[in-house]
């Protein structure tokens, strides 16, 4: 038996949100001061944000592992500044041996880098010396770009494929995953300008959302999978292997388009040197692509609400897990579609390649195979799919503010993982891989605000900041919200900013706004102290027919946990407490739990909230 007794909320009007004000920084304040954004949680009535139009001509030779192209991005500059300078971002320079590293790395990591053979801007060459380069430089302009005013940017460049893969690179010496593979303009937004934070292989990416055409020229016999709608598969495939394809686009079944004999045979793509296969994808905010000469190749779609999307995945021959990708994979875009975060997939392929990065890009997934554990390997697909929320929908700054879609993913893969495993298991799972390692370590930097930017803290603490306390926030919020308004308050927010960049400060006050209510109190506990989770009993005594426990939170935050009580009769009761319970004094609490019985014992219990010392959750009377 399992009795729910929820704290007394009291509903406040939008209007009182700043009751408790939540810290801000000061250019993010500014940005509400102009109204770019607003107070509601809404983009403001003066927001803006630029966008690229990008066509790109790439060719990847595999002789000589090398990545070269050309591209012509027609940029528009919607922001009300005038542009002296062209922010030119590129991820790949990481390699180079003297870009700054959040880690050591292998020889096999380590290129030369981007070579720029031409720059031109509106007609203008000029001259860029890009072995100075890290993975983003300023180009200072001869004539700055006017506000409102459009400026067609082209580059010619050429890079090699690092021979370890790790987000991209040589997978073997004949499959290639080809990431963050061309020159952008990078963000200039409304409350930072230009974004020029390196990239140091810890924290992700901040993108604009831009429209991508992309020519790929492949070698004979490789097949190229990419971010996008596949333009040209008459142009590229052979004729049985193109009837497989396209069969796969209306089947609920895993098709095997070809397999890897197929591959090596030569039958499957046209017989050219070289075969051009076309993608293009609007409004995203990254493009991508794979490609090999002997990956299996299998393929099926999913029918959601308005749309059938393609389900593809690509992997090395008897790689158990990825056998069922496919399967994985149309559950995952039903269920996320269905479920939570409950908005349709917005896309109409998702595709995952094996590889080595256990990572997300737009409409893709490149994982590790773990053939010996069928549960881990879901879950790993479970969470790289989720991303296409955050930070895909919604264009999330990663560098900064890692939280608001790694704890996300990881929320969202605990709870497609309760449906897929069980409630026991994926509880289990959660603890283990997520809580065990961050509650049991009680080092200084483990206790550093979620709030603090994920440029600032490294190792452990960046991850458990990014992925483990802040999913717990999320979870605490749908326990204190109740998953019905919870989640109204969620598709607020996430239709608030929808193909837009949302900050921390704009998810808060969409929530208050979405609830109704004023959460304020919630945020500042989760995001903005120093807290852990520490439950302590202090007390407990009975009166007739009223228990009454004492309650420290040691640790501070605001948590949900269950009152298990032991009667004397050996008949055990759960009483739950939501968050709630918290928001007058986050310090103390006293539960006065009406009881019909003789209680022997109480004990504390915060389930996937663990405890930090849970010896003192128990107390007799």
């Amino acid at each position: 038996m399992k009795r729910f007794l929820y704290a007394l909320a009291v509903t406040v009007s939008i209007q009182q949100v700043s009751a408790q004000e939540l810290y801000m920084p000061r250019n993010i304040k500014k940005a509400y001061e102009k109204g770019t954004r607003d107070i509601f949680g809404a983009p403001g009535k003066n927001y803006w944000q630029n966008k690229g139009i990008y066509n790109v001509e790439v060719k990847v030779d595999a002789g000589t592992k090398t990545v070269s192209g050309k591209e012509t991005i027609t940029y528009t500059n919607n922001s009300p500044d005038e542009l002296p300078e062209l922010a030119i971002r590129f991820v790949n320079n990481l390699h180079k041996p003297q870009s700054p590293r959040s880690g050591t790395v292998s020889k096999d990591f380590l290129s030369s880098g981007l070579h720029i053979k031409s720059f031109i801007v509106n007609g203008e060459k000029y001259a860029v010396n890009s072995d100075d380069w890290g993975t983003v430089e300023k180009v200072k302009l001869n004539k700055a770009l006017k506000a409102g005013s459009k400026t067609e940017i082209k580059i010619e460049w050429e890079y090699p494929l690092s021979v370890q893969s790790g987000r991209e690179g040589q997978i073997d010496p004949e499959t290639f995953y080809v990431a963050y593979s061309f020159p952008r303009v990078s963000v200039y937004d409304d409350y930072n300008g230009w974004d020029m934070l390196p990239h140091s292989d810890r924290q992700e990416f901040y993108n604009d959302f831009n429209d991508y055409s992309f020519t790929i020229s492949a070698p004979k016999n490789f097949v190229v999978w990419a971010t996008g709608d596949f333009l040209n598969p008459d142009a590229v495939l052979q004729p049985e292997y193109l009837k497989r394809y396209k069969a796969s686009l209306k089947s609920d079944k895993v098709i095997q388009i070809a397999s890897e004999q197929e591959m090596r045979s030569g039958k499957v793509t046209k017989p050219n040197k070289w075969n051009i296969w076309k993608f293009k994808a609007n409004h995203i905010t990254d493009f991508c692509f794979a490609l090999s000469n002997h990956y299996v190749w299998d393929a099926a779609s999913v029918q959601l609400k308005s749309k059938r999307a393609s389900v593809q995945s690509a992997y090395k021959t008897g790689a158990k897990d990825f056998e069922q990708y496919v399967d994985w994979m149309r559950y995952n875009l039903d269920w996320f579609s269905k479920k939570w975060p409950g908005v349709e997939y917005p896309y109409n392929v998702m595709t995952a390649i094996q590889g080595y990065a256990d990572m997300e890009y737009p409409m893709m997934i490149n994982d590790t195979s773990i053939p010996d554990d069928l549960r881990d390997a879901r879950l790993t697909a479970d969470h790289e799919i989720a991303h296409t929320y955050f930070p895909f929908y919604m264009g999330i700054n990663e560098t900064r503010y890692a939280f608001m879609d790694e704890g996300w993913a990881t929320t969202l893969e605990y709870l497609i993982g309760i449906d897929e495993n069980g409630e026991a298991a994926a509880k289990e799972f959660y603890k283990n891989f997520r809580v065990k390692r961050w509650i049991k370590d009680p080092s200084a930097e483990q206790d550093q605000p979620v709030i603090t930017m994920s440029t600032q803290v490294s190792g452990a603490g960046y991850g458990n900041n990014s992925y483990v306390k802040a999913s717990l926030s999320y979870l605490a919020l749908k326990d204190y919200l109740g998953d019905d308004l919870f989640k109204k308050a969620l598709l607020h927010y996430m239709d608030n900013w929808n193909g837009k960049h949302p900050v921390p400060w704009d998810y808060f006050n969409s929530m208050n706004t979405g609830s109704g209510k004023n959460l304020n109190w919630f945020f500042q506990n989760w995001f903005y102290t120093n807290n852990y989770i520490d439950l302590k009993v202090t007390g407990a005594s009975q009166l007739n027919d009223l228990l009454t426990v004492n309650v420290d939170n040691v640790g501070g935050f605001a948590i949900p946990f269950d009152a298990v009580l032991n009667y004397e009769d050996g008949s055990v009761e759960k009483l739950h407490f939501s968050p709630g319970i918290w928001e007058k004094n986050q310090k103390q609490t006293d539960l006065t739990v009406p009881i019909k019985k003789k209680v022997k014992s109480v004990t504390l219990d915060g389930d996937i909230f663990m405890d930090y010392t849970p010896e003192n959750n128990t107390r007799s009377l």
